[in-house]
Parts: C-alpha cells; sequence; structure tokens
C-alpha cells in the first residue's frame, strides 16, 4: 500500500513537470525564468498549479534526477531553464 502510495505520486509529480515543459517549449523564453514567471506564464496557458512554491518544487525534483531536463540556476531568486542550455 504504502509502495503504491509512492508510485501514485512520482506519477502525479511526473504529469506536473511534462505540463510546465509543454508550456516553456511552447512559450520558448529567450532567458531563464523564475518560478513566479513559470506560474504567470502556465496561468496564461490554461494550467493550474498552486503556487510558484509548487513549481519550484517540481522542477527542482527534475533537476536533481539523472536525466534533468531542467537547468537550476542558483541565483537570487533562482531561475529555471529547459534542457540545461547555456546561453
Amino acid at each position: 500500500m504504502i509502495r503504491e502510495a509512492m508510485c501514485k505520486n512520482m506519477r502525479i509529480r511526473r504529469g506536473e513537470f511534462e505540463r510546465i515543459r509543454s508550456v516553456l517549449s511552447e512559450a520558448d523564453p529567450d532567458e531563464p525564468l523564475t518560478a513566479r514567471e513559470i506560474l504567470d506564464l502556465l496561468e496564461a496557458h490554461g494550467e493550474e498549479f498552486d503556487s510558484a512554491h509548487r513549481v519550484a518544487t517540481v522542477l527542482g525534483r527534475e533537476a536533481e534526477a539523472e536525466t534533468a531536463a531542467i537547468e537550476v540556476i542558483r541565483d537570487q531568486p533562482y531561475r529555471y531553464r529547459l534542457g540545461g542550455e547555456q546561453n
């Protein structure tokens, strides 16, 4: 039962990241964005998220994965960029 709940949570998080990635890919921003800017972009595309904190949590967890599809720029404030591309 615990394992089942963990798998469900992983699928939910993965789904959240896919929604973020889809919107960011479509928007194709020229520079890294803050979680607040990403949240605003998501809302403009009809995607609902609880908060900028939730966006940052989803992106931070994805960045820790071996196949990280997101780059975290650890500055004040943190900024996020798809694909780990360098500008």
